[in-house]
């Protein structure tokens, strides 16, 4: 029964306390507004260019350049054998699709394409080769799956050569990802900006309360005592910052989304921006409570054993 009534008194005591301290902040409307501003800010910045860059993933994705195959296939290797490699491609769980190009259609491309079509009408035969067009699977999408499947397609005894270009597609590859570095560089520095404006804040406020906090351990006190309105505020401070940078986003997300549309239909494209799920949107404004808490919790274990009864 004791237990339960120290319980209580203490679930009692956190109440008064979350209570009180989100009075207070509201009590300073203009301060609190910029403490939310900035702290908003450097938690959209990171959480935006994170979005941007998936994204950018996404729209990469669908670029059928970056995973397709051309394997020209020997002399000798008939049509009825082409088309039947080209069956037993299409079985392989690697591939997603295969376009079989004949002599006489790679011929005719040829001549349409490369304005040498006269001086081709006086060779003996058809001089090129039949054609498979393979497209990757999206299990093989990242660079070094397609490589490995190159490969494979290479050593087919009825492939004369494969061929796929991958300089460039490297070097989107290599981009993005050091983009996602950059992005996960900026988030941690700018969450340290975060625990820092919020350990100011805390700073200011212990320094305001420097009396009240001396009544209280001339009472007995205890600094976790103490130091409980002072944890709520800054979660109140990230909580806030974390809403705010939700709407932040989302609004930038609307402002957008009519470019970015019209542009898509240029391209003959449906894509459209992904925003912020409902899990991401948790993850965002919990985020921003936790660092509140932390940047709260830094600063009154600085300052508060500073602050003694004489």
């Amino acid at each position: 029964m004791k237990t339960k009534s120290k319980l209580n008194s203490w679930l009692r005591h956190h109440r008064m306390m979350a209570l009180d301290s989100l009075w207070r902040v509201l009590k300073a409307p203009i301060a609190s507004l910029m403490t939310w501003a900035v702290l908003a800010i450097a938690i959209a910045l990171p959480t935006g260019l994170y979005l941007f860059l998936s994204n950018a993933q996404l729209v990469t994705s669908n670029w059928d350049g970056a995973s397709q195959m051309s394997l020209f296939l020997k002399m000798n290797v008939t049509e009825q054998k082409a088309e039947k490699l080209a069956d037993e491609l299409r079985e392989r769980g690697d591939i997603a699709a295969v376009q079989y190009i004949s002599k006489q259609q790679a011929l005719n491309e040829f001549k349409e394409f490369s304005g040498f079509g006269g001086a081709l009408d006086y060779l003996d035969g058809n001089p090129l080769p039949s054609v498979l067009i393979v497209r990757p699977a999206a299990l093989a999408g990242n660079i070094q799956q397609q490589e490995q499947l190159l490969r494979s397609l290479q050593a087919l005894p009825e492939v004369d050569e494969a061929q796929l270009d991958l300089a460039w597609v490297k070097r989107l590859y290599y981009i993005m990802e050091l983009s996602q570095r950059m992005v996960s560089a900026l988030a941690v520095l700018l969450g340290i900006a975060v625990l820092l404006v919020v350990g100011n804040t805390i700073r200011l406020a212990i320094e305001n309360r420097r009396d009240e906090i001396v009544v209280v351990k001339l009472v007995g006190g205890t600094d976790a005592f103490v130091r409980r309105p002072f944890l709520y505020t800054g979660i109140w401070y990230g909580l806030g910052g974390g809403i705010m940078a939700w709407g932040i986003i989302n609004i930038s997300l609307f402002w957008l989304d009519g470019p970015v549309k019209a542009l898509a239909s240029v391209y003959a494209s449906s894509f459209e921006l992904v925003g912020l799920n409902s899990g991401d949107s948790l993850v965002l404004i919990l985020s921003g409570a936790i660092l509140g808490w932390l940047g709260a919790w830094l600063a009154v274990g600085r300052h508060l054993g500073d602050i003694e009864p004489r």
